[in-house]
């Protein structure tokens, strides 16, 4: 008998199903929270205006856990799903980013 094991991610703000999880930093500690792709957005949005600002220290090496969600890759697949809807893509709100829009987001951001 073959068995499937899924996780499902909780989004932290509204108990719904979470699209992966955003790491950030603030006053030298390290915070992760579980968004869906609304969230993940607003909360980039509200800090847009003091990153566009800030200066790049270096990127902030991840410990152990690897890639929790896999799927995607580096990418925020909630600004790839933003970028495909603006572009005249049919994407959906969950689930895996297909290959080809996936390609087209890096190459169109210059990844």
């Amino acid at each position: 008998m073959a068995q499937k094991i899924q996780t499902l991610f909780i989004d932290d703000i509204d108990g719904g199903e979470a699209e992966g999880t955003v790491r950030f930093g603030l006053d030298g500690t390290e915070f992760e929270i579980d968004l869906n792709a609304r969230h993940s957005s607003e909360l980039r949005k509200a800090l847009e205006m003091y990153i566009v600002h800030a200066r790049k220290v270096g990127s902030v090496a991840r410990r152990g856990r690897g890639n929790r969600r896999g799927g995607a890759g580096s990418i925020d697949t909630a600004r790839a799903r933003e970028w495909a809807r603006e572009n005249g893509y049919d994407i959906k709100e969950r689930g895996r980013i297909p290959a080809d829009i996936v390609a087209k987001y890096e190459a169109a951001r210059g990844a």
